[in-house]
């Protein structure tokens, strides 16, 4: 039975990789930055990512390391470089003292574009520095990530309900239910040599992604709207929201000007030759049936 060891497993991409890795008979090592429960077949490191006593008793013996844990959104653009970078660099350097050699790394799609956003730099910067350590690696791109739990979709089911949901300007994303993306960080912690040294950029296995009209719709049928309105927000309005959403929130604003700027590109679509061999994994919760079940969830749980 191999271990596996996990970074952000608290977290919500992280919590369903704990939950995949489980399932697949793995033992799993945590990192966690709070006291947490006993849980049957996990291991609880205390720790953070700059923390590297923890990082050396998270890796060490471990089979292979899914790194997870990253900053997404902050008010301060300068704590993605420490979170994301030196946080990877860190993980690099225990796994090296190990002799821990599988790693697999949760980037971003905003990586493609690192001019964009100093999120989407700090994700580049990651991969490049993960290319270099002479690990046997595989990095996946996720686009966004929705499923029960998930806080950032959330204020789009929230909308739709009341039958609105403002958008960015036009263009187009992918999106991944969390269950499959973590299926497919589990599968890649294997050392089959096709997942060597490769970015894949997974999906829900829908061509050319979701037009971000259609996506409203879907939410909106997902919540029990027949239709949403749909307006295109221009990028001034999106700043502007930005600014007054750090004014009402402060620390706790979610609308940050480096968001704006990776929601205002207009492609977010995973690429066609970044995708995953179907040998290794496939996408198994199509779009219409995990928003749904997604909104469901909301509701069950009070969210909605």
């Amino acid at each position: 039975m191999s271990i596996l060891a996990v970074t952000g497993a608290t977290g919500f991409v992280g919590s369903a990789v704990l939950a995949a890795a489980l399932d697949a008979g793995h033992q799993v090592r945590a990192l966690t930055r709070r006291p947490q429960g006993p849980m049957e077949g996990v291991t609880w490191v205390a720790g953070d990512l700059a923390d590297t006593a923890a990082l050396a008793n998270l890796v060490a013996g471990a089979e292979a390391v899914v790194h997870v844990a990253g900053l997404t959104n902050t008010p301060d653009p300068t704590a993605f470089e420490a979170a994301n970078v030196t946080g990877t660099a860190n993980v690099i350097a225990a796994m090296k003292a190990a002799g821990t050699r599988r790693l697999v790394l949760v980037s971003s799609l905003a990586a493609r574009m690192p001019a964009l956003s100093a999120y989407g730099a700090s994700k580049a910067r990651a991969e490049t520095l993960v290319e270099a350590s002479a690990l046997d690696w595989t990095t996946v791109r996720p686009p966004a990530v929705y499923g029960p739990r998930d806080i950032d979709m959330l204020d789009l089911f929230r909308a739709a309900k009341w039958g609105v949901v403002p958008l960015p300007p036009g263009g187009a994303t992918s999106i991944i239910h969390a269950d499959d993306l973590a299926d497919l960080l589990v599968a890649l912690t294997g050392n089959a040599a096709p997942t060597k040294k490769q970015i894949y950029e997974p999906d829900d296995g829908r061509e050319g992604g979701w037009s971000h009209k259609e996506l409203a719709q879907a939410i909106g049928q997902a919540v029990g709207k027949r239709s949403v309105l749909a307006p295109h927000l221009p990028r001034a309005v999106l700043d502007a929201a930005a600014a007054a959403d750090r004014m009402l929130r402060g620390d706790r604003a979610k609308l940050t000007p480096d968001r704006v700027s990776y929601m205002a590109h207009p492609n977010w679509v995973s690429r066609f030759d970044r995708a995953v061999p179907p040998g290794i994994w496939q996408p198994q919760i199509a779009g219409p049936e995990g928003l749904k079940a997604t909104a469901e969830w909301y509701r069950r749980a009070g969210w909605l």
